[in-house]
Formats: structure tokens, sequence, C-alpha cells
């Protein structure tokens, strides 16, 4: 018998997100051992003691519902920005804080806008409610703001700008984010993702949060999967005005953050020692990819957070291809529109040597 219920016409299209290949299914299915995984941006200091020691605590008591508002992180949360309780709402991961915003403010006949090569999560979150997905382009590989801002139209609801951006790592100043924020109405959304905010050394880099008090239309996301470690417990964040966040809690599942996620959470931002451990191997990782990559002649874009993009000679699927047969895995950017780009994340310093060694024998 066939499957005969129909979805709404926009789900039809949808196409759904691919995630880096996993260290279990390339082992798997190539019969390989001692693969390293630099393809999904994560931190490859892993989590802290500290915090895998309050997870065992607290797996005691995993037979209760967690509490739904998460206290302790948001008073925790709250504390270490400067913000009000009330400024921040919790999600299974930013992914979630994402979708919610569309189901919040867009639909049929209103208008996303994001930048082209930007994050895929935005256009399947915009596609997913039948809202038009506005694309525009981009601009050495980066977002162009003042395009984005002259494309804002009577339907517009929604903009998403990531900072810096994935997958290209591009980023803008925060002179470039204020002329953005005073060219946008106040009846649109300015969502500034700032995932790999803890992980940015530039100095010409905006803190979304000291923009907050001046513009009650932009929301900020963040995350624990990144700098903190925590990309299996799916913990992200979003803080913006009182009466934002309360119109967004409506929408927010019940229990939608487990008890370890945020048991987790508030260690980790505790844990001090562990994240400037991050951000000192990140240093180090970033600069010496990129010494690498371009030793071989290749051309990387700039490089912020943890990963860098590069190009290479001809399609990067067969190079892609070729390191994964050796054990070693990337991101590929053709469902992104970059056939001829390849992103790395920055590792151990050991995984990071040895996918330089490994890309000079694929070359």
């Amino acid at each position: 018998m066939s499957f005969s219920v129909q979805p709404m016409p926009w789900v039809q299209g949808l196409q759904s997100y691919q995630p880096g290949k996993p260290l279990a299914a390339l082992e798997r299915e190539l019969g390989i051992r001692d693969a390293i995984k630099l393809a999904s941006n994560e931190n490859p200091l892993g989590t802290s003691a500290r915090v895998q020691e309050a997870i065992s605590a607290a797996c005691r008591s995993l037979g209760r519902y967690p509490e739904g508002a998460a206290p302790e992180l948001r008073a925790a949360l709250a504390a270490k920005h400067g913000v009000a309780e009330q400024q921040i709402l919790f999600g299974n991961g930013s992914d979630e804080i994402i979708t919610m915003l569309c189901r919040a403010f867009a639909g049929p006949g209103t208008e996303v806008i994001v930048s082209q090569y930007a994050f895929a999560a935005y256009a399947i979150a915009a596609r997913s409610v039948g809202a038009e997905l506005v694309q525009v382009a981009a601009r050495d590989y980066g977002h162009d703001l003042d395009a984005m801002a002259a494309r804002v139209g009577p339907s517009t609801r929604l903009i998403f700008l990531a900072n810096p951006n994935n997958p290209t790592g591009t980023h803008f100043s925060s002179a470039e984010l204020d002329a953005f924020l005073a060219r946008v109405p106040a009846q649109v959304l300015v969502v500034l993702d700032e995932a790999y905010a803890q992980l940015m050394s530039a100095q010409d880099y905006p803190n979304g949060l000291e923009r907050l008090p001046a513009h009650p239309n932009l929301l900020l996301t963040r995350t624990f999967s990144k700098a903190y470690g925590l990309a299996g417990l799916r913990l992200g964040y979003a803080v913006a005005h009182p009466e934002l966040i309360a119109l967004l809690e409506r929408l927010r599942l019940p229990f939608n953050v487990n008890s370890l996620a945020q048991v987790a959470g508030c260690a980790a931002l505790a844990d001090s020692e562990h994240l400037q451990a991050t951000l000192a191997n990140n240093a180090v990782g970033l600069a010496l990819l990129a010494d690498g990559l371009q030793k071989f002649g290749l051309t990387i874009l700039p490089a912020a957070g943890n990963f860098i993009t590069f190009f290479t000679p001809g399609p990067a699927q067969p190079v892609y291809e070729a390191l994964l047969r050796r054990g070693v895995i990337v991101r590929p950017l053709l469902p992104y529109g970059m056939p001829s780009h390849l992103r790395v994340s920055v590792g151990t310093p050991q995984e990071n040597r040895r996918f330089l060694q490994t890309l000079g024998e694929v070359l």
C-alpha cells in the first residue's frame, strides 16, 4: 500500500540537513580504524573533567523530568552576560531556536532574508513554514550587509546573520553591524548567530550583547556546542528583549533542554581553565592549518572561529573521498554551492598534523 497523505506544498521540496560523516560510520563502511573527524567544528578537547563529574552525579536523578525553565543555568548565564534572566531562552541546540523564530514570525506571504553561503538551517526553517527565502549574493564569500539591508521590503519578517559565517569563516566588523542595524526597520527581526563568539579574537569583532539595549528587534543565538564542547548534549540559547523572549516561550516545548545538558552547561560556564585551554589550542591550530594549506599553494578564506575553508585544485569531491579512504573526515561544501571548497575544523595538534600530511599525500 502506498503512502497517500500529502504534506504542505512547501514541505514537499525541502532538502534535509546533511551533517558531517560520523566516525563510526566511516570506520564501519571502509573497515578502517583510528579515523579522525575534522568536519563538524567540534571542540577537539571534548568536555572538561569538571563537566563529566557533574554529569555523572546528575545521572542518579534521570528518572525525573528536568526543570523546564532551567533556573540554575538561566541565573548563571544571566550573571555571565550581565542581562536579566527574562532575556534568555534555551533550546535543544540553537537550531531549535531558529525553528521557533520562523514559526513565530514567518509563514506564507512573508520573506526571510539570508546571505548566500549561509548556514543551511536558516533556509530549512524558513521554508518549513512556507515563507519565501530571499538569498542575497555574498560579497567575497561573506555577508553583503548593504545589499541585505536594501532588500528589506514590506513582507520581510526575519533576517539571519551569522558572525562569523559557517561554512565560509568570514566575519563582519562592529562598524558594519551598527550601520546595518541602523537601516533595518523596527518591525523586522534581526537574528545574529554568534555560535563561535567565544572563539573570536579579531579586534573588530562586534559583541551583540552590547547592542541589545538600543535594538529591541535584535536577537542573539549562541551555543554550548563549540567552545564549551557540549555538542552531544544539544544546548543553545537566545538573548533578546524580555517581551520577545516571553513570546517565544509560548512555542518552546516542555522539557526541551534535558537534565544533563542543564547541569553540564552550569559546570562548563564555571570551568574557565578548560575554556582557556580550548582557546589556546584553537589559536595554535588555526595558525598551523593556515600555514600548511598555503604552503601547498591552496587559497584559503579568512579564518575565524575554529575552522578554515579552502579551495581545492579542481572539484573538491575527489580530494574529500581520498581523505576519507585514509581515515580523515573533512566537510565538502557542494551542498552550499561551493563545489571546489573543503572545510576543515581545528583538531588536536596531532590531528592537525595528520590532516596536513594526509592532504599532502592526496594532492
